[in-house]
């Protein structure tokens, strides 16, 4: 592979991951639990390693050549959003929550799916990686899906140290600040019933006009 195409496409990598949006929402709300924030990193990144993988055997491809299957991925991740969105906007504190006794949050398991959800049906994920992956392919060396696969593993590396940073940050900086945490929880929230409806106004929208 060629060496300053990697270095190229992980300073782009980092920069995205290092852009807020959904995953930096869900990433805060899963630092304000009280339990770790270790199953929804994980879920995050593996969500990512679905997409990497579906990009670099090329069916991304055929997303974007079905405007249909596009549509149904942007309708889901839309829709998953919103519930997200919901459930971290009426969410109980984490203040409130140790106060009664009875601690905010799921199993493990459960919150490994959320964070699988919040990046694997990800439309933006999906074609932002279709439109970045190939251009730092070199014509020369390993086969193409390969080397996607290769470029594709320094993205999920800068989403794990990215968004296990913001979530660690989160719980040790708001977490000693009830007021403050209750605040970003609820800006958490509400930024993921933007980004989702956004997201449902890009499909909804046209068919009014």
């Amino acid at each position: 592979m060629d060496l300053t195409l990697m270095l190229q496409f992980w300073t782009v990598a980092l920069l995205l991951a290092l852009t807020p949006g959904a995953d930096w929402a869900y990433a805060i709300a899963a630092g304000l639990q009280p339990r770790s924030v270790v199953p929804s990193i994980l879920g995050m990144v593996s969500g990512y390693v679905v997409v990497v993988v579906v990009v670099a055997i090329g069916v991304g491809a055929l997303v974007t050549e079905y405007p249909a299957a596009l549509t149904v991925l942007t309708l889901a991740g839309a829709g998953y959003l919103l519930y997200l969105g919901c459930s971290t906007l009426f969410a109980r504190s984490v203040a409130a929550a140790s106060a009664s006794g009875r601690p905010l949050g799921s199993s493990a398991w459960s919150r490994f799916l959320r964070g699988a959800g919040v990046s694997g049906i990800n439309p933006k994920g999906v074609l932002l990686l279709l439109a970045l992956l190939p251009q730092f392919v070199s014509p020369h060396g390993w086969p193409a899906p390969v080397q996607m696969g290769v470029l594709g593993s320094l993205h999920l590396l800068d989403c794990a140290v990215v968004y296990l940073l913001v979530a660690l940050a989160a719980r040790r900086i708001l977490r000693s600040r009830p007021t403050a945490s209750v605040v970003v929880t609820k800006v958490s929230g509400a930024l993921m019933l933007l980004i989702g409806a956004g997201l449902l106004a890009e499909q909804v929208v046209p068919l009014f006009r």
